[in-house]
């Protein structure tokens, strides 16, 4: 089952590209660790999601790239192409020539109609490519303009028209320190459409990708291309095939395939009692856990602490909660290799942060103009404030 791409404003489209690059680079690695039958069935699995293949041989990625400015995208496109191993589809790039201005409104309510039976057109292409769709992967920022409100308008338009395919946003969380005055505006604004629309948030902290290139990799003069990269490799172990189930030699067809939906207990029904873990110690409640091993030893990895039951929220069992996809077959360079994908209480502090940021500018009426200009009302803001608090307010309560 296949994966289509969708790449929006300059942070989508450079982090895209590093995504590709970092997927085909790992699955044309020399394997020590798995036969060469099973190394084949990877990349095979590998190209069906993320490639198809034209008549050069060179595989084409199932992506669309979407920008209001042609700068980036004319660089994404050229730097597949030059790299000689991957390339974009001739056909897959939509831009123009002039930008949202850090203004989420601008993006969604202004560029998103105006634009959207050219960008859906393409979206529509790409689809009729696959074979087999399992659903949209959306990469976009929540800070600026086109990536935040056009991303957000897109978003919306996939799920009005595919509705039983999936939709993930990867979206980065912005600096804490600020990268534009209006980015905790633009932030809210984002959260709270995609809440409503797609089916999953993959969320990526700046500072904590930023921090991993200093501290962990000691790069001195860090670049958005080393946090891009960092960040792609993390996608990349996600998002690769792994086997359906244990002991098997069949790769898992369906890649985002983990039902992630939260399903509270209906009132008066009991729920199940706690134990195990330290009370003293703060930990993060979570709802759903995702490991992925790969490589060396990995079917006698310990996941016994990933099964506690008081890492889950009272109304879970762990076996409903947890789950482990494993292959030997590496992930890149690595030898062995692990990702966490969870659902947790880990975004509370952040995102209570920035709403409360944003409602001390919005209280003032700070910068609401350059808003409501572009079609938007106070009542839109105040929608939006309502439903994140609504979620800050039932993660609390896990």
């Amino acid at each position: 089952m296949s994966i289509v791409t969708v790449q929006l404003g300059q942070c989508g489209n450079q982090i895209g590209f590093e995504v590709f690059d970092a997927l085909y680079t790992d699955s044309h690695c020399p394997q020590g660790l798995c036969s060469k039958r099973e190394n084949e069935a990877y990349q095979a699995s590998c190209k069906e999601r993320f490639f198809s293949e034209e008549e050069n041989g060179v595989p084409v990625a199932r992506a669309v790239l979407v920008d209001m400015e042609p700068k980036v995208t004319s660089q994404t496109l050229s730097k597949a192409t030059q790299s000689g191993r991957w390339k974009y589809g001739q056909h897959s790039c939509f831009c123009q020539k002039q930008g949202s201005g850090n203004n989420w409104a601008y993006g969604y309510s202004v560029h998103g109609p105006r634009h959207e039976e050219s960008i859906m057109n393409l979206i529509q292409k790409e689809v009729e490519k696959c074979d087999s769709l399992s659903g949209f992967f959306i990469i976009m920022s929540m800070a600026g303009g086109t990536g935040s409100g056009l991303g957000a308008f897109v978003t919306q338009n996939l799920q009005d028209q595919y509705s039983n395919s999936l939709k993930m946003n990867q979206i980065i969380w912005p600096y804490g320190t600020g990268e534009v005055i209006v980015q905790n505006y633009n932030s809210i604004l984002t959260l709270s459409h995609l809440y409503r629309s797609s089916d999953a948030l993959l969320v990526h902290e700046n500072d904590a990708l930023h921090k991993i290139c200093a501290k962990l990799m000691n790069i001195k003069q860090i670049s958005f291309s080393d946090i891009n990269q960092v960040l792609a490799h993390q996608l990349g172990s996600v998002f690769q095939p792994t086997y359906s189930v244990e002991g098997s030699c069949h790769y898992r067809r369906n890649p985002l395939g983990i039902d992630w939906q939260v399903r509270p207990p209906l009132p008066g029904l009991p729920t199940l009692g706690k134990a195990s873990l330290n009370r003293g110690l703060h930990f993060n409640m979570s709802i759903a856990n995702l490991v992925i091993l790969r490589g060396k030893d990995v079917h006698s990895a310990d996941l016994g602490g990933f099964k506690d039951s008081a890492l889950y929220t009272s109304w879970l069992e762990p076996i409903n909660a947890f789950n482990a996809w494993k292959t030997h077959r590496a992930f890149s360079k690595y030898e062995k290799s692990a990702a966490l994908v969870s659902n947790s209480q880990f975004l509370l502090k952040p995102l209570d942060t920035i709403v409360g940021k944003a409602w001390n500018m919005f209280a003032s009426k700070a910068y609401i103009h350059q808003y409501t200009k572009f079609g938007m009302e106070e009542e839109d803001f105040l929608d939006s404030f309502t439903l994140l608090e609504q979620v800050v307010a039932s993660y609390c309560n896990l």
